[in-house]
């Protein structure tokens, strides 16, 4: 099959970038005629959160990215459109997260089908966004509407699809392992490059940190004076998309000074596999979620994880057999960390790893695409 995707690549960084250049790979490596459309400008500068929208990785090698999409420019939008249309794929896939890229996506995915040939397939992060904006209805209507067959990777994302269609073919997919970075740190070597004593264990918040992800609660957690007598720190590795002053308050309104590792900058793909190294267990405290990327690195890294029960985060995380799954409450997610390290549950949890992280196949994936554009 002729397949392209469109969405985030590189010279783009991030979690997007990431799956749909896995994704691409997958559908490559089944024999299949693939490229990427991305974009000239994912973000106008003053709407982007972060550092830099840009990777500092080279380039991957084996896939054709095209680079033709200014998400806020109609004229590129038909360009890419019908550069898209000449190619007559049989798919295109587009992964939707965002209704602020709708206009654009739904757009590109209007022009395409006019050709006759091709059926859209969106896979959802989202249809109903974890912040909430004016008009992000309209714009998911709209995209919905462009779209011939979706994927989504949580039941809560497939519930909220029902607001915008049930007619249209959809599949459930979890989302798959986040294979692509690379093989696992031992804990000596990821300590090492991490400059970070191997005397004391380490929890990880990892990722962009949002107000949705729940890192004040997890330091309300860690302020349990439990923790006090456990050589256990707190490393938080990620670039901050919301207000980083409120959180080093909390640091010292707390008394946490000292015992949390602040990587507060973006962390390369080369570099994730030290992060997860290092940890004894991943924290994902969230307070609203549909599905999450570090989860499957997690999996990936055969980590335990404690996640909080919103969204589909429960869904892939079997409570008491991989890690933990509780309420976004600051004593429980204490309680259940506590509990995992009085009680050493490192090797029970990794064991049940093992065998969970079997069902999250790429192809799982890319077999989840081709029926939905049936």
């Amino acid at each position: 099959m002729k397949i392209v995707i469109l969405g985030t690549a590189w010279p783009y960084r991030g979690g997007l970038a990431v799956y749909n250049e896995r994704l691409a790979r997958e559908f490559a490596a089944e024999g299949n005629d693939v490229c990427i459309y991305t974009f000239t400008l994912q973000y106008p500068s003053f709407l982007f959160p972060g550092k830099t929208q840009y990777s500092t990785e080279p380039a991957p090698s084996c896939l054709k990215i095209v680079r033709t999409l200014n998400s806020i420019n109609p004229l590129s939008w038909g360009k890419t459109g019908r550069a898209i249309r000449a190619l007559q794929p049989d798919i295109l896939v587009i992964k939707f997260w965002l209704p602020f890229m709708a206009p654009c996506l739904g757009h590109v995915a209007r022009i395409v089908k006019r050709g006759g040939k091709t059926r859209v397939v969106s896979i959802l992060d989202n249809i109903i966004p974890h912040e909430h904006r004016p008009g992000d209805r309209l714009f998911g209507r709209y995209f919905t509407r462009s779209v011939d067959g979706f994927v989504a990777m949580s039941d809560s994302v497939l519930e909220d699809l029902n607001q915008f269609d049930t007619v249209k073919p959809r599949v459930f997919c979890r989302h798959p392992l986040y294979d692509n970075f690379g093989l696992k740190a031992s804990r000596e070597e990821a300590l090492k490059f991490l400059e970070l004593d191997p005397g004391q264990r380490y929890m990880l918040f990892f990722g962009l940190i949002r107000d949705y992800k729940g890192l004040d609660l997890l330091l309300k957690a860690y302020a349990d004076s439990r923790f006090r007598k456990m050589n256990v720190k707190l490393i938080v590795a990620g670039e901050f998309y919301s207000g980083s002053e409120k959180y080093f308050e909390m640091e010292k309104e707390l008394g946490l000074e000292g015992m949390i590792v602040w990587k507060s900058d973006f962390v390369p793909d080369s570099e994730v596999r030290y992060c997860f190294g290092a940890a004894d267990i991943i924290v994902q405290p969230y307070k609203s979620a549909t599905q999450s990327g570090v989860t499957q690195i997690a999996y990936h890294f055969e980590k335990p994880m404690l996640v909080t029960n919103v969204g589909g985060l429960a869904e892939i995380v079997p409570d008491g057999k991989v890690g933990y799954v509780v309420e976004p409450d600051a004593a429980q997610i204490a309680d259940a960390l506590v509990d995992f390290f009085e009680n050493s549950r490192q090797d029970q949890f990794t064991e049940g790893i093992l065998s969970e992280k079997k069902q999250y196949a790429w192809s799982n994936m890319t077999r989840s695409v081709r029926k939905a554009a049936e």
